[in-house]
Parts: structure tokens; sequence; C-alpha cells
């Protein structure tokens, strides 16, 4: 199993130590380093200003919001950023949410499954350097019956392949995802729920296409947080389990909430929905099972979080992405080199 490190969002007020961090990852070794976006910092300017100043790591993207772009633009931004990194990017994908795809880019969040597929075809193919023509429900390319033709990527990406991931959540995203893309981006992972709420999905639309899991990188994000105090480290992720099950969507349409609901914790899921949206932030927080907590993270010791990595392992996870924890960058570091130090307890590194 590999290693990899989340950034998150830019721009809050930590980005000096982001880089920091991101660069003691290259140096130890990380094989991924990931950032994301939302409606702040977008995804590809933080990645070339990170592979401008690492070495070795992968950087990548964690998501670009299909709703943001056109699959062409996305493909000649993939292409860009693996030409200046040296082959080190990694395509990330998802459809973000109603609410951002709405309200901020005006882009309506019907069909997403059809659209993420006939974005993933446009994108390959404009990767590939043919000619780009595509005739969809979604799009179509070129325009009929106007001065459009097909035009042909003139940047010539590093690779021939450059790994394309989903951010998934739900099952028959889950499936699609394990048909058409290389890796799958996880959160909210559960070793001993990973099975049944993703692999399984995942492994189902991998046989639809005629493959195995050989080779497809199955990819969570874990905060991690170091330390003897289990309970007081679990109360550190509260409200960030809180915003995503309770906030992130609609009452009607959260795909964390579905997720929490899925793993067994229907209840709870209910209870922190109903304060969050009461504006109960701090209810929402309380109202957080620590078993919750505690199965999505890497808390405690090196030698606990080297047996939870195990697990992951066993489940079928092949990049265990870390979002090291700390109020300082010093804490964080130190995280970073706890994964590390747990990765070779537990006997999985490379």
């Amino acid at each position: 199993m590999r290693l990899g490190i989340n950034l998150g969002y830019w721009g809050a007020g930590m980005d000096g130590d982001n880089l920091a961090v991101a660069q003691e990852a290259d140096r130890l070794g990380y094989d991924v380093c990931w950032a994301a976006e939302a409606y702040g910092s977008d995804v590809p300017t933080v990645l070339a200003w990170v592979a401008a100043q690492t070495e070795s790591i992968d950087v990548g993207s964690a998501i670009m919001q299909i709703p943001a772009r056109q699959p062409a633009m996305t493909a000649m931004t993939a292409a860009t950023l693996d030409s200046i990194s040296g082959g080190r990017f990694r395509l990330g994908l998802g459809v973000s949410g109603p609410q951002v795809s709405e309200g901020w880019y005006g882009v309506k969040f019907d069909k997403p499954l059809a659209r993420t597929r006939e974005y993933v075809e446009i994108v390959r193919k404009a990767m590939s350097r043919e000619r780009l023509s595509y005739e969809g429900e979604h799009w179509t390319l070129p325009l009929p019956d106007g001065p459009g033709k097909p035009i042909k990527l003139t940047v010539h990406p590093q690779r021939e392949h450059i790994p394309l991931y989903i951010a998934a959540i739900g099952p028959k995203n889950l499936e699609q995802t394990g048909e058409i893309a290389d890796g799958a981006l996880l959160i909210f992972p559960a070793a001993e729920h990973i099975e049944e709420t993703a692999v399984r999905h995942l492994r189902a639309g991998r046989e639809k296409a005629g493959k195995t899991m050989e080779g497809f990188d199955v990819c969570p994000t874990v905060p991690l947080a170091i330390g003897d105090d289990i309970n007081g480290l679990a109360d550190m992720f509260r409200p960030y389990t809180a915003l995503y099950v309770g906030g992130m969507g609609s009452r009607k349409q959260n795909f964390y909430n579905q997720l929490a609901q899925r793993m067994g914790y229907e209840k709870e899921a209910a209870e922190i929905q109903d304060k969050y949206l009461s504006g109960d932030k701090t209810g929402a927080a309380a109202a957080v099972p620590h078993e919750l907590i505690d199965k999505t993270t890497l808390l405690g010791s090196v030698d606990r979080i080297a047996d939870r990595m195990r697990a992951y392992a066993a489940a079928g996870v092949t990049t265990l992405t870390l979002a090291p924890a700390g109020f300082t960058l010093d804490e964080r570091i130190a995280a970073l080199r706890a994964g590390t130090e747990a990765l070779e307890r537990s006997g999985l590194a490379a």
C-alpha cells in the first residue's frame, strides 16, 4: 500500500505551511500530493505551484469539478500539468454537488452519471491527441451547422496515459467509476465497511468492463492525528464530520449523510443533519458518534495507526491518502513522519 497526502483547499491562511508539508511528503517518499477546489482556490494553479517546488511526488486534483470546465479545457489543463511536472500529474474529476454546480457555476445538476461518462470520454479522446469529434446527449463537438471543425490538442503530455480518477460515493457512481476510470477517490472510509460501501461496487464496474481490480487505485482520504488521548483527538474532527454529514448538501441530497446511513448510522445521521440545518452546529458536532470518527480517521499511537493501515490494506485500499492534522506546521510535519513510520511498522511499505 502506498501513501498520499491531501492538502485540502488553498487560501485558508496556511499556504506556506501547505507547501512545506508537500515538500516534506516529497522528501519522505509519499506517492502523491492531492489538492482540492470548491468555490475558492482553483486546483490547477495550486498543483502547478507545488509541482514546481517538489521533485518526485505526483500531484493530483481531488477534484477538478466537472461543471467548472468544458471537457476539452480539462484535457488542455491535464496535458499542460503533466508536461510541466515531468509526468507527475493525476487527473481527479467529480461532479461536485447541486448547491455548488447550480449556485456557483450555473450548471444544472442533472444526470450526473451520464454527464460524467461523456466528460471522461471526451477528455480521454482529447488527451490522446485525436482530432476531437463527439456526439452525445450533453456534448456535441464540433457544433453542427457552424464553422467549427475537429481540432487536435497541440500540447504533448509527458505520458501517453494520464491516470484518471473519479470522486465517487453512491453505489451507481462507484460502479461506473470502476468501469471507466483508473482509480476512485473516496471519503469517510471505514476499513470495516469499505468492501460493502465501495469496493464491491467498484469491482462490479471493473467486471462490466471485462477487467479485474488489478492496477485499479482505491484511494481514500483519511485524517491523521497522533497522540495518546483518542477521545480528544477524535473531538478535533467533530466539526469536520458534522459539516459533511449534516451540512454538505440539502436534506434530500446529501451524499455523505447517505454514506453514514449505509455504514449503519441512520439515526445518528438524521440527528446530525437536523441540528446542522437548524443552525445548531455545536449540537451537530456533539451528535457525531465517537465510533464513526474513530473508524474513518487514523488516531492514536504509531502502532495503533499501523494496525489500522493493515485493516485498510486488507479491505482493498491501494493508496491511503493522509490529511495530517495539527495546530502548527511542526505538528503536521510530525504527523506526516508518523504516517511513514506506521506504514513501515505495518509491513506494507513497497
